[in-house]
């Protein structure tokens, strides 16, 4: 149970005396020792108070004075004191004056017998002082008076908030009363401010319950600790320690440079640079050898003032530095170089620099480390510290310290360095992979985008569209599995095996079997040891504009979204595959028709899952943004088209910080017309192959197509007579007339493809395909569900082609 103490605010004889000599303040403490009230002596000299003295006489000189004066009681008796005075200079808050205490009577040194005399240890060199019940000095030794400035003699008596020797007074008397209260005991710990002659210190007050023979506290003892060097260790260890936390969270080089900053200042520095090598300078790598004058450019900065005033350079400006400059010496001798103003250590650099010595003067900067930054050996840049609002010099364990959190900070520069040139390789080879521009078509107009993910690095997320044979057309996109140089040159390899496979016209399905094949050939040929393709997915569609049917196939790639004129948008449910690179599981086409004027979205995971994990969230803006999407007046389709592809990445991922990459390709499907298309039966009789070239030839004319008619009568009488002597019925010619050229398709329910061979100079057949192949600008054969078909296309003189139609 704790126990109250009287508490004699009066006991100390308490008196103000201005810097002109007048009381200001007169406690009661002072009425009861000189008998004078207040009213009688405020106002008027305190020298009237000395016995021997005219009232004239000067007030003490320095800031403190102590010792015993012969007063002037007020029934003319005189009266030896003991005072102690301290003066206060001026501030905002009050003027300057004089503080003078006198002790209570009766605190002369405790008798042997008294518990406070056993208080023990004076002679300690720890300081120890024993106050009283009353919480007024009552013994200090040696090591306590030389903290305080003052011998026991002249402050014995006094309460800690008097005797102004010791920091942080009020606190220390309040655990005083907490101790003398509870009879336990508490440790205290108070600081001192750095001063023009000395570092802060640190000091540890312990104080315990000073008790009697019976156990009842009779006061308070405190042994004080100079902790100043543990607690500055300490200090270091958590700088280190938040140095390893903070710095480094991300692969951003300018990001690390800037948290290394935010460490070191306050708690190091006022003022703190951080310079690179600029690898630009040296083809992409720091150098191998530093030589002046040394260019850097500025990473970050960071200051104790608002707006880093300091500086002279701003981030990502560069600069070069002299051989003498802080900077290019600890770059060239690879330590850290100190450096004091006063002792004109930066005289030739400030003078060489005339804005940073301007500013040296101006923020009083006075100390500065440099501190160069190096990572498995190679040298980074520098970080420069200054102090200028800290008066105490940087000493050797800044030094040390400042080494220990820029190691820590270089590695993970280092890294985020090494990060970022692998990013913009990975990201080079992946632009130089992905088409520069979507060729036009006649089947669709279309449109992407590709965004490499922000942290995790490039990615191997692919789009194309592949113009095939009878004006068809295919879109597709796909994801490798990881990220990286490896996974871009992974999308490369597959996206050129996707554009062979499209050249060979087969169906989705069955491309997807065969990349399948590929991805666990390459992963075989890697030794399976993660260095090769892994797995990927992938979707394949191929859009017909004639019959305006679209035939697709998944490879556990996300289905894609249409949008149908007047209509919401939807999802295609198509077969969902495996992965590639799993093997021998079969894959599944679907065919839908798509109006003309269908809007089909195709997209890897990162559009949609950037959002949440499920991409729920994701799906619900991009049918949101797609069902905004309306064609503006007076733009062109191709316009509107690319206005919906960044309106659906501003929604979906509106800081553009996608986890993983984002690959998105828009297409808005077109319809040939029918008087574009003609179409015959051909009988099963080579005899009746010329009224089918009549016919052709009709149609050409009404098609106003008179240059390319010889040429294309004959490539069709060449086409559609192999189909009938080597194929089966039925057999069918289709013509097909698009902007610039016109495509012959003869098409059979054979599966044995055609193939070119050289025909001996007596041989009476053999020259019919090489015929085509000279007359056409490009021929080929596909397989289809009924057989097979034949194609060739025939460039049209500029006169004779159609105009182009808006996307084109």
């Amino acid at each position: 149970m704790s126990r109250g103490y009287p508490f004699d605010e009066a006991a100390t004889a308490r008196a103000v005396i201005a810097d002109d000599g007048t009381l200001r303040e007169w406690n009661e403490g002072a009425r009861r020792l000189l008998g004078h009230s207040a009213d009688a002596v405020l106002g008027r000299p305190a020298a009237r108070l000395l016995a021997n003295d005219d009232g004239t006489g000067p007030l003490p000189s320095g800031g403190h004075w102590d010792g015993t004066l012969d007063l002037r009681h007020s029934d003319g008796r005189t009266v030896p004191v003991r005072l102690l005075a301290r003066h206060r200079p001026a501030d905002g808050t009050h003027d300057g004056d004089w503080l003078v205490l006198a002790p209570p009577p009766g605190t002369d040194p405790p008798l042997a017998d008294d518990p406070l005399a056993e208080a023990g240890l004076l002679q300690s060199p720890c300081a120890v002082a024993v106050y009283d019940g009353r919480l007024r000095l009552c013994r200090m030794n040696d090591a306590m008076a030389r903290i305080t400035g003052l011998p026991e003699e002249r402050v014995r008596g006094l309460r800690i908030t008097e005797t102004g020797g010791l920091p942080q007074p009020e606190e220390l008397e309040h655990s005083l009363r907490q101790v003398l209260s509870t009879g336990q005991r508490l440790d205290v710990r108070v600081h001192t401010c750095a001063t023009d002659g000395g570092s802060a210190r640190t000091w540890l007050a312990r104080m315990a319950p000073v008790t009697d023979a019976d156990g009842r506290v009779r006061g308070v003892v405190v042994a004080t600790h100079d902790v100043t060097e543990s607690d500055r260790a300490r200090q270091r260890l958590r700088l280190v320690n938040e140095a390893s936390v903070s710095v480094g969270t991300s692969l951003d080089v300018i990001r690390t440079a800037r948290e290394l900053a935010d460490v070191c200042v306050p708690v190091l520095a006022d003022f703190v640079t951080i310079d690179l090598l600029d690898p630009a300078e040296h083809g992409g790598e720091p150098p191998r050898r530093v030589v002046p004058p040394v260019p850097l450019r500025r990473a970050a900065h960071r200051s104790v003032l608002e707006g880093e005033p300091e500086a002279v350079a701003e981030p990502g400006g560069s600069e070069v530095y002299p051989e003498f400059s802080p900077q290019a010496a600890a770059l060239l001798t690879g330590r850290t170089v100190s450096a004091a103003v006063a002792a004109g250590d930066l005289d030739k650099w400030l003078a060489w620099s005339a804005e940073r010595g301007e500013r040296v003067r101006q923020f009083g900067i006075h100390a500065t480390l440099a501190v160069p930054i190096h990572a498995r050996g190679t040298t980074l840049g520098v970080v420069v510290l200054a102090r200028h609002r800290r008066r105490d010099p940087f000493t050797a364990d800044d030094v040390l310290l400042a080494e220990e959190i820029t190691a820590r900070a270089a590695v993970c520069l280092d890294n985020a360095r090494r990060y970022s040139r692998e990013r913009d390789t990975a990201l080079a080879l992946q632009r130089s992979l992905l088409p520069r521009r979507l060729p036009p078509t006649a089947a669709l107009e279309a449109t992407s985008r590709y965004l490499p993910a922000a942290r995790a690095g490039v990615g191997g997320d692919w789009f194309d569209v592949i113009p095939l044979s009878g004006t068809r057309v295919a879109m597709v996109v796909g994801d490798v599995v990881g990220h990286g140089v490896q996974a871009s040159a992974a999308m490369g390899r597959l996206r050129t095996a996707v554009r062979t496979l499209a050249d060979l016209d087969l169906a989705p399905d069955e491309l997807l079997t065969h990349l399948d094949d590929l991805v666990v050939r390459l992963y075989e040929e890697s030794g399976g040891d993660g260095g090769g393709e892994v797995g990927a997915t992938c979707l394949y569609a191929v859009y017909d504009p004639v019959s305006r049917r679209c035939s697709l196939a998944r490879a556990g790639h996300p289905p894609p979204v249409v949008l149908e004129p007047g209509k919401p948008p939807r999802e295609l449910d198509l077969p969902s595959g495996t992965p590639l690179g799993l093997g021998g599981l079969p894959f599944e086409s679907a065919e839908v028709e798509l109006p003309e004027g269908t809007v089909i979205a195709l997209y890897t995971d990162g559009l949609v899952a950037s959002r949440d994990s499920a991409g729920d969230r994701g799906r619900q803006l991009l049918f949101e943004v797609l069902g905004d999407e309306t064609r503006r007046p007076g733009e062109r389709c191709g316009h509107a088209l690319d206005a919906t592809c960044d309106r659906v990445l501003d929604a979906l991922l509106p800081r553009g910080d996608a986890a993983d990459d984002v690959a998105l390709l828009l297409a808005r499907t077109h319809a040939l017309p029918a008087d574009q298309v003609a179409a015959w039966d051909v009988p099963d009789d080579p005899a009746l192959v010329a009224p089918v070239r009549r016919e052709v030839g009709e149609q050409l004319e009404r098609w106003s197509l008179t240059e390319a008619a010889f040429t294309a009568e004959l490539v069709v009488s060449e086409l559609v007579t192999n189909a009938i002597r080597y194929g089966s019925q039925p057999v069918r010619l289709r013509l097909i007339h698009d902007a610039g050229r016109l495509i012959c398709e003869v098409s059979d329910a054979s599966h044995t493809a055609p193939h070119l061979r050289r025909a001996k100079t007596f041989d009476e057949g053999g020259r019919g395909l090489l015929l085509v192949a000279q007359l056409t600008q490009r021929w080929g054969s596909r397989h289809t569900a009924e057989g097979k078909t034949i194609w060739a296309e025939l460039n049209l003189p500029a006169d004779e082609r159609r105009p182009e139609r808006d996307g084109q």
